[in-house]
């Protein structure tokens, strides 16, 4: 999705976010969590894919945005091989039909067309997107304990995944 686009989505983005941290995801996010918390995050992620650094990828039903994943782009001078999957989200009206997984598979072939070679990402230990990633084909690096907080306060495990050559 471009920057331009975004425009047109941000009610529909922000309305997947709050969805998501509502629900207890663990996204960087505490309860309680507004819209203008939600708007300004994808404020912030519109500036970075008009400037190049993040590329968005979304999953649309009835002309609605229902899920949504970031490619980061911009990483330190030493790694310009190497992306981060940021905020693999999926409204909860729309699980269990595959959007994560085809929103994954349409992320790490845009990685691999920008030019990426690794791509890495973390999630919460346990959670449901633990075993996506594990399905497809992600390996696992570690687990950091209480690396961070659910929206709740309760402490959260943060599981390591990587993906080499992706898309290929």
């Amino acid at each position: 999705m471009t920057a331009d686009a975004m425009t047109h989505a941000l009610s529909d983005l922000t309305e997947v976010l709050r969805d998501c941290v509502e629900g207890g995801a663990s996204v960087g996010f505490m309860l309680p969590f507004s819209q203008g918390e939600a708007l300004a995050f994808w404020e912030g992620v519109q500036r970075a894919v008009a400037a190049g650094e993040v590329l968005l990828l979304v999953a649309e039903q009835a002309g609605r945005v229902v899920g949504t994943v970031q490619v980061g782009l911009k990483l330190p001078p030493n790694q310009p091989h190497r992306g981060e999957i940021k905020k693999l989200l999926v409204h909860t009206r729309a699980r269990g039909q595959g959007l994560a997984r085809h929103l994954m598979t349409a992320a790490e072939k845009a990685a691999t067309e920008a030019g990426k070679q690794l791509l890495v990402l973390d999630t919460a230990t346990g959670e449901p997107a633990e075993a996506i990633y594990e399905r497809l084909g992600w390996s696992k690096a570690g687990v950091i304990p209480n690396y961070a907080l659910f929206p709740d306060g309760r402490f959260c495990a943060t599981t390591i995944f990587y993906k080499l050559e992706p898309a290929r």
